[in-house]
């Protein structure tokens, strides 16, 4: 058990914990949250040993096994392989000294080593080494590449490796799912659920928290607060904390607005109902956790799109690859206003491949790319922060951007993403990754776009940044083509889904958590899930039919549907009408003056109608969900 005591830290004049104590059990797994410069770093250095505290002490440290993942990029000489293998140190030692024994022909000696490798399990250290390489997204031959010719998020990925190489009782990792993709996520999510020491993890990504860990630690105020629970736990038991302390201020009540606009309309164009009961459920409960974000310093809004044509963008029988060699080939697809996709697929599957094909970055190798008179892309990747001008300020970079618009205006977009009073003129050469990302996003939204084309926006955002990026992507209305790790995220911010796998592009039939269950269950050799070859291409455009048969089929088919869609009409205006009542409910219910305690019968009164308001839309929902899918089987 490991026991922090009345800990105060400070790093330079910045008071970063003060009265902290938390008790980490062991074999415990646990999250540790907290705001960009709150001091989470700095706690997990003071747990190395790097840091002294201020004040406090911290026990049961002693004798621990500490194993963390490194931050800086290494730039060894060494093959992948051993860099890893090193890791665990112990054996590695043993192999390089059987290795010199043996070139020095020192056989009894080599007999010695071999008897002390086989004594602690040495022999299956190089496997184990390949295993994990294998599963962070590594190939058979990049096992002997020196470790220097990776980019940089590859040697990140390294680093994560050699940290689950250590022997360890405790396992401290900071930010390990920046620069994976889903499927490699979902493979480091179960190694860790088999970890059987105490981990301590930092992370922006909620849904892999929530898979991960039993407990939250969260830096507010300078203290360590647990929270029961993963990160939707701690949302959900923060908001009813800061509803206990009345602070339901304006701009919750905005985003909760913004968030059922988003349930609205999603409502009145899904045409996918096996995914749209899980979504509307997440969207609910988004609304319910709001409070927990009331004091976030970030707030921003897309503009509206403005003139489109549609379709804005399309690609037919496209091939896209790089240097003669294709990665996706026979590619037809249409992007039509409001379009909302999210794109699933392994690592080198072609994801980003697909998006620099629809931005024009990447030339096709064959087939055709159609614009629409009005399209304005936004185009987010990793590789926008390596081209920001670090001289500039976030103010200087909009304005090249825009030169006319107004400084003032500037400044108070750019406030809405935490760039305030100084800070916006200051050169970025200083400002952190998650900064910088911020800023290349606030460009992106700044440029007044009609299609979002975004490739992992939200590395090294953190998770009040995270949330306030998934409430601006559903007030959206233009079209948006999203490559992301965070569940979270594609589950609020898309519509379909897309599968990028085999060279080929098509609507993935199910929803993410079937995905989700797809790869770590390794199905991707059965028959569970339906080969991309067997499903509905994206947009493979509609035969016309001809004659007499073609024209009596279609009446036929019109007769049949109409039922349904007049009822799915009906149901959705009863759904508006309640969710109207029950909005005009709640601001009641936001007056303070209402709890006052010679209001209590009206609160009571206005309390039980909420609930009758919101089990009647509860047993709407339900009627929605099952008449869209009877309109999906008709063919409507």
């Amino acid at each position: 058990m490991i026991i922090l005591e009345d800990i105060a830290l400070r790093r330079g004049p910045a008071l970063l914990l003060e009265g902290a104590s938390a008790t980490l059990q062991p074999g415990q797994n646990l999250a540790l949250i907290g705001a960009n410069g709150t001091g989470k770093s700095s706690l997990f250095a003071l747990l190395r040993g790097e840091l002294g505290a201020d004040r406090g002490q911290i026990r049961g440290m002693s004798g621990l096994r500490i194993a963390h993942m490194a931050q800086e990029l290494v730039a060894s000489d060494d093959a992948t392989r051993d860099f890893v293998l090193a890791g665990d140190a112990p054996i590695y030692k043993l192999l390089s000294e059987v290795t010199e024994a043996e070139q020095a022909e020192d056989y009894e000696r080599a007999a010695e080593l071999h008897q002390e490798l086989e004594a602690i399990d040495g022999y299956s250290a190089p496997r184990r080494a390949e295993q994990l390489l294998l599963g962070l997204g590594f190939q058979q031959r990049d096992l002997s590449t020196s470790v220097a010719d990776f980019s940089g998020g590859w040697r990140v990925r390294l680093n994560l490796a050699r940290a689950l190489m250590t022997p360890s009782d405790v396992l401290l990792l900071d930010e390990p799912t920046n620069h994976l993709d889903l499927d490699t996520m979902l493979w480091l999510q179960t190694w860790l659920l088999r970890y059987p020491g105490t981990l301590l993890m930092i992370s922006h990504d909620r849904d892999f928290i929530d898979a991960v860990c039993e407990r939250t630690l969260s830096i507010e105020q300078n203290q360590l607060i647990a929270y029961r629970g993963g990160y939707s736990a701690f949302e959900q038991q923060r908001a009813e904390r800061m509803a206990q302390q009345k602070a339901q201020f304006e701009r919750q009540q905005k985003e909760i607005a913004d968030i059922e606009g988003f349930v609205r309309r999603f409502r009145a164009k899904a045409t996918k109902a096996r995914q749209a009961q899980s979504r509307l459920k997440a969207l609910e409960r988004m609304e319910t956790v709001a409070p927990a974000h009331v004091d976030s310093p970030f707030s921003f809004q897309f503009p509206k799109p403005g003139k489109s044509s549609d379709p804005l963008l399309s690609l037919d029988a496209a091939a896209l690859g790089y240097d003669d060699q294709p990665v996706l080939q026979n590619v037809s697809l249409m992007l039509h206003p409001g379009d909302r996709i999210g794109l699933l697929g392994k690592n080198g599957a072609g994801k980003s491949t697909l998006l620099k094909g629809l931005t024009g970055a990447l030339s096709l190798q064959r087939g055709d790319r159609v614009t629409g008179a009005h399209l304005r892309i936004g185009y987010f990747d990793q590789q926008q922060l390596e081209v920001l001008d670090l001289e500039a300020s976030p103010l200087l970079h909009l304005q090249r951007l825009t030169p006319t618009a107004r400084e003032q205006q500037i400044l108070d977009f750019l406030g809405g993403f935490n760039f305030k009073g100084d800070r916006a003129r200051e050169q970025i050469a200083p400002f952190s990754g998650g900064e910088k990302a911020r800023l290349a996003l606030a460009m992106v939204v700044w440029q007044d776009p009609n299609v979002l084309i975004l490739d992992e926006p939200t590395n090294h955002l953190d998770l009040h940044m995270r949330h306030a990026l998934a409430v601006a992507l559903q007030g959206y209305t233009g079209a948006i083509v999203l490559v992301s790790h965070d569940r979270h995220l594609i589950r609020h911010a898309v519509e379909s889904l897309w599968l990028v796998d085999n060279g080929s592009v098509a609507e993935y039939p199910d929803d993410l958590a079937a995905y989700e269950r797809w790869v770590i269950a390794g199905e991707r050799n059965t028959n569970a899930t339906p080969a991309p070859q067997q499903r509905t291409p994206v947009s493979t455009p509609p035969q016309p039919g001809r004659g007499k048969q073609h024209r009596q089929g279609a009446a036929e088919q019109r007769a049949r549907v109409r039922p349904l869609q007049n009822a799915l009409q009906k149901t959705e205006r009863a759904l508006e009408e309640r969710q109207t009542k029950l909005k005009a409910l709640q601001d009641q219910l936001a007056d303070p003056t209402l709890y006052e305690k010679q209001e209590q019968d009206r609160l009571g009164e206005l309390v039980r109608s909420e609930g009758l308001l919101k089990s009647e839309i509860a047993a709407l929902e339900e009627t929605w969900i099952d008449q869209q899918e009877a309109l999906d089987s008709a063919g409507g």
